[in-house]
């Protein structure tokens, strides 16, 4: 069973739009179910019947199999890992049935996404010095970020080549390899012509093909930009943790405050579904509607 699921999780790797986060929390999903089985002495998957997957999903809900009590959103991960995994061994010829589609998910809320102010992203852009060329790597990296809209990998993944200073825009790839152009500002611009002189330009090893280097000419990595942010964001008197999605986050907020479209902001982010965008025309109509609400001079009347 232990080979199935190697198997499956480099299937997920190679031919699958999920991310690398995604086949890792898949793989252990997988084994904690195959773990139970070998417990209750089941070494045959196609034994796995219904009446097998309810036992298991009691105790994988209660937390018996778990550190604890698991969300609903970790039990619906679960349950997706699972029925991609039988879908997998069904489709390769290794089992019948795939018992796991007589269960569903619990639904999940999705929560609105934390978003930085205009006046928060010009602080934390501010606290950098452009005399020091290491500040000025860090300072080119989030306001590409925020500039453009990007997955933190996204960005450390950028490409030399892949970056159009003669035309403004970027050559992005995202989920699942597929590639998206997205423009960017005179203002960013000018950040990579000083970030190009005065670090890159120095730094970085002569084959490395990243547009964003670390300190040893290498590729930087998504958690030193992590660090990154957290460091500056302190610097920079903000409050609330910040972490990098909340840069792409408050881009889309940005633009649709502005009067974008849902459409254009959509193919900006590369969001395969208008659903997933529409997320965010909730997070600005909640804050016109506060904006009323505290400063409209009816809505204080009894």
């Amino acid at each position: 069973m232990d080979e199935y699921r190697e198997r499956f999780i480099s299937y997920m790797k190679e031919k699958r739009s999920g991310s690398a986060q995604t086949a890792d929390a898949y793989s252990r999903d997988v084994t904690r179910f195959l773990d139970y089985l070998k417990e209750k002495g089941i070494s045959d998957l196609k034994e796995v019947d219904k009446l097998t997957v309810y036992d298991y999903i009691e105790e994988l809900r209660s937390g018996k199999i778990t550190r604890g009590k698991i969300s609903n959103a970790t039990y619906a991960r679960n349950m997706s890992a699972l029925r991609s995994f039988y879908r997998y061994l069904s489709l390769n010829h290794i089992v019948e049935d795939n018992p796991f589609l007589s269960f569903g998910n619990i639904h999940v809320e999705k929560n609105l996404p934390d978003v930085l102010t205009f006046e928060e992203v010009n602080n934390l852009f501010d606290s950098f010095d452009l005399e020091d060329p290491l500040e000025v790597r860090n300072r080119t990296i989030l306001e590409t970020i925020y500039a453009c809209g990007l997955r933190v990998s996204e960005c450390s993944g950028l490409l030399l080549d892949h970056v159009d200073r003669k035309e403004g825009i970027l050559r992005v790839t995202g989920k699942g390899n597929k590639e998206r152009i997205v423009p960017y500002y005179p203002r960013l611009g000018e950040l990579f012509d000083l970030y190009l002189s005065m670090y890159r330009n120095e730094t970085a090893k002569k084959d490395c093909p990243y547009f964003f280097v670390s300190n040893r000419g290498e590729k930087i990595s998504v958690r030193s930009i992590q660090v990154m942010l957290e460091e500056s964001r302190v610097r920079a008197g903000i409050r609330i943790p910040v972490h990098p999605h909340m840069l792409r986050h408050s881009f889309a907020t940005h633009l649709l405050d502005n009067g974008a479209d849902l459409r254009s902001v959509q193919e900006l982010l590369g969001h395969e579904n208008l659903s997933t965008t529409q997320l965010y025309t909730h997070l600005t109509f909640d804050r016109l509607k506060k904006a009323v609400n505290d400063a409209h001079p009816h809505s204080k009347e009894d």
